[in-house]
């Protein structure tokens, strides 16, 4: 008769106990990369949203100041035509001479650089939907390529440039009733802001902060668009060159820019930019409380807190207007 031998009961014990062991390791490790995994991609995601918010941004503000082969230093009836263009209804503007297209008659410089911070959902006269206390970017500027006139067309506007003389314009620009030596590039009205959207992320119903953009177009006006997810918060900071030497001498925040800053075209040299971005979805697992941002330093910074489970990131530059300065915009 044979006999066959099991595993005894404390065998069994001590196989469950090590299985169980190694089980849990497994677990832990499971969930530790998990938890990693979900906290790398949100801080990418973070990442990702201000570099290429900063990005846009910086794009159109090294523009300003370049108007082709304009060079005389202001807009006037005696120096600018505009043609088949005007100011949309509503239009982004505040202050003296800083509709969509210049105020001929006007006895002030136009702007081609100027911000406001909003202090409701109100700002610069278009906007409906900013969320308070943040910062409204205002920007007019040349794209940086120069146009055909046989490739522009009705769907854009477009600045004509000689050294003396400047037309703003509908296209297309006929090359006939220019001359010769004339330069066409495409004309922008960009306005930044700050905003909320209701989107959905796996059938729930989300309010995200969205960074939008008002841009002037033929058909539409000052058209709205979304240009980034995540960016909650935007301030910006001047840095003025007040000797007339091309060099910045003073930093200025919106609040304590006056008309003549914004109005001296050669006396902008610098934006400082300070960008809020957030995570799309809370973080239940989030340990940080009482957080606090602080955009900017000093008297004229902006500081944030917030005790809540979203993630969140600040990120700066500088942009250098290079087409601005006291050597500038002379021949």
């Amino acid at each position: 008769m044979n006999k066959y031998k099991g595993f005894t009961l404390i065998e069994m014990m001590v196989a469950l106990f090590i299985g169980g062991i190694v089980l849990g390791g497994v677990m832990f490790t499971y969930v530790s990369m998990k938890a990693t995994t979900k906290d790398t991609m949100m801080i990418g995601e973070l990442q990702e949203t201000g570099r290429l918010a900063l990005n846009i941004l910086q794009r159109d503000i090294e523009q300003v100041g370049f108007w082709g082969t304009f060079y005389e230093d202001s807009f006037s009836a005696a120096n600018t035509k505009l043609s088949l263009v005007a100011n949309p209804s509503p239009d982004c503007s505040a202050g003296l001479n800083n509709g969509s297209f210049p105020d001929l008659a006007s006895s002030t410089n136009f702007r081609s650089i100027y911000a406001v911070q909003a202090a409701g959902s109100s700002a610069l006269g278009c906007i409906r939907d900013a969320a308070a206390n943040t910062d409204v970017l205002q920007l007019k500027f040349l794209e940086g390529f120069q146009n055909e006139p046989k490739y522009t067309s009705n769907n854009s506007y477009y600045f004509v440039a000689e050294q003396e003389f400047a037309l703003f314009t509908l296209g297309p620009v006929n090359a006939a009733t220019i001359n010769v030596n004339a330069t066409v590039w495409r004309y922008r009205h960009n306005v930044y802001y700050v905003s909320k959207e209701t989107i959905y992320i796996n059938k729930k119903r989300v309010v995200i902060p969205v960074l939008k953009r008002k841009r002037l177009t033929p058909g539409s006006g000052m058209y709205t668009e979304t240009v980034m997810e995540g960016v909650e918060n935007m301030r910006f900071v001047f840095g003025l060159d007040t000797t007339n030497d091309s060099r910045v001498d003073t930093y200025k925040s919106i609040n304590q820019m006056t008309a003549t800053d914004w109005e001296n075209r050669r006396g902008i040299l610098t934006v400082q930019v300070f960008l809020l971005a957030r995570s799309l979805m809370p973080d239940g697992d989030l340990q940080i409380k009482n957080q606090t941002y602080e955009l900017g330093e000093g008297a004229s910074g902006r500081t944030l807190t917030f005790n809540d489970k979203y993630r969140r990131a600040i990120f700066t530059t500088t942009i250098r207007l290079n087409n601005v300065g006291a050597n500038l915009w002379r021949i």
